[in-house]
């Protein structure tokens, strides 16, 4: 993902539109030139971070989906006692979520596809630990130092709510300019290797945000 100079930054700042760039010229200390500069920076490192982005969330959902299968079935979505456990009232509805996503969706693969992020990352709320976390948490997660299974589910939920928030500003476009994306980077990385050494290693090798954070302008 290679840098470029702007070739008219005027045009490039209409066309992202006065109150987009405001941000960005504020940010360059009213250096126009700077601005459309650090905007295509914040563009290109936020691509950049989809990457270990994907490989977290899939990990993650997929230790999830492997204790329901455990505990429910291969069709655990349709399983009526895993629906009655999740909770249905609050901002975020858990269980219509899932009624929703498999009334559309009819295998279990697809539903897992399907799902909102936060579906997953409310598993890992601590009205689970008994039934799902305290006895499969450690085996989900195989490389994960030792801890107690309630710290170790805590520490996926946080690391969650942290990739969750810079995903969803990733997804609308939005400035990560002034967040430290190389600790976003590790605790990314890092939640991939509780799950898989090898993988972690894989996204490690192949990530460039870390070459794209240090050209920041």
């Amino acid at each position: 993902m290679p840098a470029a100079s702007p070739p008219d930054d005027v045009e490039i700042r209409a066309t992202l539109s006065a109150p987009r760039s405001a941000t960005y010229v504020a940010a360059a200390g009213g250096d126009v030139l700077r601005a459309v500069e650090l905007y295509g920076w914040n563009a290109r490192v936020s691509a950049a971070f989809m990457l270990p982005a994907h490989f977290a969330e899939i990990a993650t959902r997929n230790a999830a989906a492997e204790v329901l299968e455990r505990l429910y079935g291969p069709s655990w979505p349709w399983n009526p006692t895993f629906e009655a456990s999740l909770p249905a009232t609050g901002r975020y509805n858990q269980r219509r979520d899932l009624v929703a996503t498999r009334l559309s969706n009819p295998t279990t693969g697809k539903v897992i596809a399907e799902l909102k992020f936060v579906f997953w990352q409310k598993l890992f709320t601590g009205r689970n630990d008994t039934r799902l976390w305290a006895p499969h948490i450690a085996s989900v997660f195989p490389y994960a130092p030792a801890m107690p299974a309630a710290s170790l589910r805590n520490r996926v939920y946080q690391d969650l709510d942290v990739l969750r928030h810079l995903r969803n500003r990733l997804a609308h476009h939005e400035p990560v300019f002034t967040r430290n994306l190389l600790d976003d980077l590790t605790r990314t990385v890092d939640l991939i290797e509780l799950r898989s050494r090898s993988t972690a290693s894989w996204v490690r090798a192949m990530e460039d945000v870390t070459s794209i954070v240090a050209e920041r302008p």
